[in-house]
């Protein structure tokens, strides 16, 4: 006989359960896992929601990172001479004033000529620009001089300078203008 203090405890005997019973504990352990994969698929979702937002919201800082960077380059050719058009108006300046002085001896317009020379080299080392002048006997540089003649019979070394006609400039190490140069024959 049991003992009526004592549960009924038919985990003991599992052929103890009514087929009720075992439908109604395989229907439960169904919608615990039912409950816990809704959960996790929720969970998921709302991770995918967030990246979703995270990825668009790259996107759009990508873009706009790139469109600031276009209107920085615009600017920066719309204006790249700015700085070295700012350093010839003193230039401008002296050239002006010096034609403005109709009664100046010729000393005076050749001293405020040099002056404004030395002032127009100065703007233009400022910004970079630098004579390519070749002293003679200087091997000859295709990338920077244009020979214009060859001179036979000198006593310089063939394929050398001989004289400059016309300097040449380099901006940043690029060649605006070549030298334009005699240079020696080979003998």
């Amino acid at each position: 006989m049991t003992d009526p203090t004592q549960p009924n405890d038919k985990s003991a005997e599992p052929s103890a359960y009514t087929p009720e019973e075992r439908e109604a504990a395989a229907f439960a352990t169904e919608a615990d896992v039912l409950a816990q994969t809704q959960a996790e698929l929720a969970s998921l979702k709302a991770k995918s929601a967030e990246l979703a937002d995270q990825f668009l919201r790259a996107k759009a800082e990508a873009e706009n990172a790139r469109r600031r960077a276009e209107d920085e380059i615009a600017k920066s050719r719309k204006f790249a001479v700015e700085g070295f058009a700012e350093s010839l108006l003193p230039v401008m300046d002296s050239l002006e004033t010096g034609l403005a002085h109709t009664d100046a001896t010729v000393a005076q317009v050749r001293e405020g000529a040099e002056a404004t020379l030395r002032q127009l080299k100065s703007a233009l080392e400022r910004n970079k620009v630098l004579q390519i002048n070749p002293a003679a006997g200087e091997k000859f540089d295709p990338h920077q001089h244009q020979a214009i003649s060859m001179v036979p019979g000198t006593a310089q070394e063939p394929n050398t300078v001989v004289s400059v006609l016309q300097k040449g400039y380099l901006i940043a190490d690029r060649v605006l203008r070549p030298a334009l140069v005699t240079v020696a024959a080979p003998q």
